[in-house]
């Protein structure tokens, strides 16, 4: 697979990647396209963004030889109906699939050596921008961590998380997965 460039021309046809991506996924609260959002916010700090993304992989992001898992959440969605949405991420071990046999493993695991927690803290409606990196915070986690205090839960709420790490904002991805990587953090 390779990356598509916005400007491809859809053949026979007067549209563009770019009208279809417009079209398609311009509503970035949806809960499943702001989780892959969520990957390329991280994957863009990251500056790892070169390959295309796999949907079905046991991590999303490869970073200095570092499998790193994104999740996220928000108050506000989409279908918001005046009550914010409950925080907590996914931290569920899972079976990976193996795309040359077709079969998954049979232990399931958490695969990522760290995850980065993705949150659109903003609870005004009409203020919500999920493109202003204001409105996110991020918390990076260690999946040693995770397994330590929490080997069998499947999810985490934002207290739990907030006790086991500290909000960090776009410009500090980076920085904190380095030093997580090199073990200063």
């Amino acid at each position: 697979m390779k990356k598509l460039s916005p400007g491809t021309k859809i053949q026979g046809t007067q549209y563009s990647v770019s009208d279809f991506w417009s079209w398609g996924f311009s509503d970035i609260l949806m809960n499943s396209l702001r989780g892959v959002y969520s990957e390329f916010l991280v994957g863009s700090a990251l500056g790892v963004l070169q390959e295309p993304r796999v949907e079905w992989n046991t991590h999303d992001l490869m970073y200095r030889g570092k499998k790193i898992e994104v999740k996220s959440a928000a108050y506000i969605q989409t279908w918001h109906k005046g009550k914010y949405s409950k925080i907590k991420f996914s931290i569920e071990a899972k079976k990976s699939y193996n795309y040359d046999t077709n079969r998954y493993s049979t232990n399931a695991i958490r695969y990522a050596d760290i995850y980065v927690f993705c949150l659109l803290k903003e609870k005004d409606k009409n203020q919500i921008d999920a493109l202003n990196m204001e409105h996110w915070d991020f918390f990076v986690v260690p999946t040693q961590i995770l397994n330590n205090l929490y080997p069998t839960q499947k999810s985490i709420s934002l207290s739990v998380l907030e006790k086991n790490s500290r909000s960090v904002s776009y410009e500090e991805i980076k920085e904190v997965i380095d030093a997580v990587i090199s073990g200063k953090n």
